[in-house]
């Protein structure tokens, strides 16, 4: 089967009475509507991932993360849909939940490994998997530089022109191809980067890796609310008012926090009136499955 992954999500403005005070118009594109599973980042990280797997004549997807990963999932459902196998190595003890659940629905083999051993993927996947020929190797959260080139495809889809474009950053392989796309298209776009981990300034060397030219962009680091999936009373209550105020579906830990970046710095005055402002929804929605505890 020809893997096309042909991607098209919409942009909407979002209405606030902050941006009409501002001046300010934010508009967010909808990549969560890109595949129900397969959402986001992740469709456009895996797109030339699964082409490449399938131009090797491999047949076998591995790959890496942790037991609420989005990652899995979408690579498992990517399986699926293409006529792959799949495997999905999980970092820690077994456990069981409603992510690793769809995972294995998808067919995706599930095996757990000690955290330290993870760490090395290249090395645990050589020693799991050197004498399977099919095998074909996908890093935790696609991040490559095929990721990179998928998520650069997103500004070819703009039909508009903004000062910024926001979005929140794990790998930096998202964030690196939105910077591509910008650099190849010459816009006049400043790039903001928002990391969902606690001292994020190492994100700038995972981005700078994938990217394509030197460029320049910013780095919000005061917006990981204690760290990766970490989460606050403040933001558990944004996240559930702009859900209800604008009937899209986001989470905490990566879009939630990205947004409410943007609504702070809207309130402080980080911006000029006038300012046109893109907010990347990167998917990751199936994450709430692992945090319900925190909406109750």
């Amino acid at each position: 089967m020809h893997i096309s992954l042909d991607i098209y999500s919409p942009v909407q403005q979002i209405q606030n009475d902050l941006f009409t005070f501002k001046g300010i118009q934010l508009y967010i594109k909808r990549d969560d509507l890109i595949h129900p599973v397969i959402s986001g980042n992740k469709w456009r990280k895996l797109k030339y991932v699964l082409q490449q797997a399938q131009a090797k004549n491999k047949n076998h997807l591995v790959t890496f993360g942790g037991a609420y990963s989005n990652h899995l999932l979408a690579t498992a459902a990517a399986a699926a849909k293409f006529g792959f196998k799949a495997t999905g190595i999980i970092r820690g003890e077994k456990v069981e939940n409603d992510t690793l659940f769809l995972c294995k629905l998808h067919g995706m083999e599930l095996i757990f490994t000690d955290r330290e051993i993870y760490r090395d993927k290249p090395a645990l996947f050589n020693k799991l998997f050197a004498d399977d020929e099919q095998a074909f190797f996908i890093d935790e959260g696609g991040a490559s530089p095929e990721g990179a080139k998928g998520c650069s495809e997103l500004v070819n889809e703009l039909t508009d022109t903004y000062h910024h474009i926001f979005c929140a950053c794990g790998t930096g392989t998202t964030a690196a191809g939105i910077i591509n796309g910008i650099t190849k298209n010459n816009l006049p776009t400043q790039f903001n980067a928002i990391p969902v981990f606690k001292n994020g300034g190492f994100i700038k060397d995972e981005i700078d890796r994938f990217l394509t030219a030197t460029a320049n962009y910013a780095l919000h680091l005061d917006y990981h609310f204690g760290g990766y999936a970490k989460t606050t009373p403040q933001l558990i209550s944004f996240v559930k008012q702009f859900t209800v105020e604008t009937g899209i579906l986001i989470e905490p830990i990566y879009t939630g926090k990205m947004l409410y970046a943007i609504y702070d710095l809207a309130a402080k005055d980080h911006f000029a009136p006038g300012t046109k402002i893109l907010a990347i929804h990167s998917g990751g929605i199936w994450g709430l499955l692992g945090m319900k505890d925190k909406f109750i």
